[in-house]
């Protein structure tokens, strides 16, 4: 089953860029700003989890809806405007090829239409989006969805890196695509590790590690063997921060210099953390963070907030 296209109000990154951001612009610093993160509306999962079953695609998304709609408000009162939105992964709950994934599709581009068009999304690939074992058809169908499933972008002297984490966790049955991320990440880094860049911060959906480098491999982890290779080649191109979802609940460690950051879902939680956002605000010397729930952020303004985060050391 296709999914339908993204109508004209997304920007969707295309030849492994975002056009929301014109890198001629952006390549210089200007001063701290800001952006939102998001992870796991995943439109679906709630249901699913409810009956224990989720393998099952979910035929009801109206709590996701609902969560979705209020974090699209939330993110509209905010003054100033984050420079943009990400949402790390598992955009919906259907698995290519599953019922209802037209829908689930359908209603969240619904959803997202609302969200000011002066903050652009910016969509990262999930497990549930391109598959736990992705094909050249299930990447395609993303790509045609949401644009570029790997992709780098530019903004106030920051490089960001949009990866498909599922290349690392299973590329069994599309190796030349992972082969090619390999490739086109060795040359972003490059950039980075020449420090061209003010920063250099990492989108994915699945976590290097949920909390320490060396804990045992899980469902929610990438496998040590990866998650060392690949941390090692961030950390040295000088990464300071990777941004992911998938866990359903916020966790986190450093490796060396490297802040690994997962953030709990904006959709279905499986700890104690509420349905919320993580507010990203970036310096000259240093990137610093919170996550807010949904209430908190849709009842208080972040000016007071967004200072203080400035000047956390």
């Amino acid at each position: 089953m296709s999914a339908p296209e993204v109508g004209g109000v997304f920007h969707r990154a295309r030849g492994r860029i975002l056009d929301a951001f014109p890198e001629e612009k952006e390549r210089e610093w200007k001063g701290p700003f800001y952006f939102i993160q998001g992870a796991d509306p995943q439109f679906g999962l709630i249901k699913a989890w409810s009956t224990g079953d989720c393998e099952a695609s979910g035929d009801e998304w109206d709590q996701e809806i609902r969560l979705t709609e209020q974090a699209v408000l939330a993110i509209n009162k905010l003054n100033p405007k984050p420079k943009f939105f990400v949402l790390c992964g598992d955009l919906i709950h259907a698995m290519p090829g599953m019922p209802w994934r037209k829908e689930q599709t359908e209603d969240l581009q619904r959803v997202l239409g609302g969200v000011d068009k002066a903050i652009p999304l910016v969509f990262v690939s999930g497990n549930h989006d391109v598959g736990n074992t992705p094909t050249a058809e299930s990447v395609e169908e993303f790509q045609r969805t949401w644009g570029d499933d790997y992709f780098s972008f530019w903004v106030g002297g920051v490089l960001f890196l949009v990866l498909n984490s599922q290349f690392f966790f299973d590329a069994s049955k599309c190796p030349a695509l992972k082969q090619a991320q390999d490739q086109w990440l060795d040359a972003q880094l490059s950039t980075a590790g020449d420090r061209k860049c003010q920063h250099a911060v990492i989108f994915q959906h699945i976590p290097l590690f949920i909390e320490n480098i060396e804990e045992d491999d899980d469902y929610f982890n990438l496998s040590k063997s990866v998650r060392q290779e690949l941390a090692d080649k961030l950390t040295n191109a000088g990464v300071k921060a990777v941004f992911s979802g998938h866990y359903h609940r916020n966790a986190g460690g450093t490796f060396r210099n490297l802040d690994m950051v997962v953030s709990s879902a904006i959709g279905c939680q499986l700890g104690k953390d509420t349905h919320g956002l993580r507010v990203v605000v970036v310096t000259a010397d240093k990137i610093v963070h919170r996550y807010y729930s949904l209430d908190e952020l849709s009842e208080k303004g972040l000016e007071d907030d967004l200072m203080q985060l400035m000047k956390e050391k």
